[in-house]
């Protein structure tokens, strides 16, 4: 009897081919895809980030440090008025602002009592690029106070690290907006990841209908294909809604109880948050419709979209940050509608950024989402009865 129903089972699994596949073929996908993205993670690329240099202080030893800058990171971009605005929406990755009074410092045997050097980061850029950024500023500036002192005879020795730490200053941009934390930078990415998650239950409840004959009772009585995945669309649409509420009420409420920071809502555009969690929940919803249309049984529903939905993370910049990937990974992210939506929120939460700011990518997400939808339309005009 055993032996039977193994057998059974067997010839189960084998009449779903695409099932069996997907159980195979999506891990090692996503095997291939963690790999690259985590490929220089231990390696902060800090040389390919654009940066841009304010000069304050001109003479000699503050230009030195900037040569010594310049010889791992490359030249710097012109500053230019506009740099802050710049700065906030991360096309300048940081800016290093040499106060006046800096050489003297450099040059003094004294302790350091006050940052002349200060470096002001994107607000998005990663916690581990901006530690190891401020480190080798702080290590640059230890390495050229020491030189000039050994170059003095009878001058003191280095400065002990604490002097050196104490004149360089590391920040997070931050106009009017938000000010940056670690939970304002996570809450978008694992909002946008739960509701593209939408796509395993609407999968499920769509197969399980047409399997009951539900959705060809419907048709029968004259209701189009069209009506029948709008009234699909809809509720999860109000899904993804509250999901929104529910995360960003635990940002800004649950997150302090257990001792981080909260969720910041102020200063931000409300009606550019608004389009945004609109434009990312009508791409969830359309792209779980397409999938829940092209999917043929239960097995495939419960395997397919919840590895889409991880492998759209893990190349979408939701999972492991896109400044830590090599070249191409941050070429490839770029054309994921998760990191469309991500990059909005992103965007209106962090950079302070309005409607105009954020529209490029909303039109994007509104744009897939059209096309999902009317993908989805034309697999169910073809599978269903």
């Amino acid at each position: 009897m055993l032996l039977a129903l193994i057998r059974k089972e067997l010839l189960a699994l084998v009449r779903d081919m695409h099932g069996l596949a997907a159980l195979f073929v999506m891990p090692m996908v996503f095997i291939v895809l963690m790999s690259l993205t985590l490929k220089d993670i231990y390696r902060p690329p800090l040389a390919e980030l654009t940066y841009a240099i304010d000069m304050r202080d001109t003479a000699t030893p503050a230009q030195w440090l900037k040569q010594l800058w310049q010889r791992n990171h490359g030249a710097p971009q012109p500053l230019g008025d506009d740099w802050q605005a710049r700065l906030r929406n991360g096309s300048l990755k940081y800016v290093i602002v040499m106060e006046q009074g800096l050489s003297e410092e450099l040059e003094s045997a004294a302790l350091s009592t006050q940052a002349r050097v200060h470096l002001l980061t994107e607000p998005g850029i990663d916690a581990n690029l901006f530690n190891a950024l401020r480190a080798e500023l702080v290590g640059a500036s230890g390495e050229l106070k020491a030189r000039l002192a050994l170059a003095v005879p009878g001058t003191a020795g280095p400065a002990p690290d604490a002097s050196i730490q104490a004149m360089v200053r590391a920040e997070r941009f931050s106009t009017a907006g938000p000010r940056p934390t670690s939970v304002q930078q996570n809450v978008p990415a694992w909002l946008v990841f739960g509701m593209f998650f939408v796509v395993a239950s609407l999968s499920s409840l769509f197969v399980q209908e047409r399997s009951s004959g539900a959705l060809g009772r419907l048709q029968s009585l004259g209701v189009s294909r069209f009506t029948l995945l709008a009234s699909k669309a809809l509720p999860y649409l109000g899904v993804n809604a509250l999901q929104a509420v529910l995360m960003i009420a635990a940002g800004i409420w649950f997150m302090p109880l257990i001792g981080g920071d909260a969720l910041s809502l102020a200063g931000i555009h409300w009606g550019a948050l608004l389009l945004s969690l609109a434009a990312v929940s009508l791409a969830a919803v359309s792209l779980s419709l397409a999938l829940a249309c092209l999917v043929r049984s239960h097995a495939q529903a419960a395997t397919i979209g919840p590895m889409v939905n991880v492998l759209m993370a893990a190349a979408g910049g939701i999972m492991v940050p896109k400044f830590v990937m090599p070249g191409f990974m941050q070429r490839l992210v770029e054309i994921s509608p998760m990191n469309w939506g991500l990059e909005a929120l992103l965007t209106v939460l962090l950079r302070g950024g309005g409607v105009a700011d954020a529209l490029p990518q909303i039109g994007r997400l509104v744009v897939f989402a059209a096309l999902m939808f009317f993908i989805a339309v034309f697999l169910f005009r073809r599978r269903a009865p």
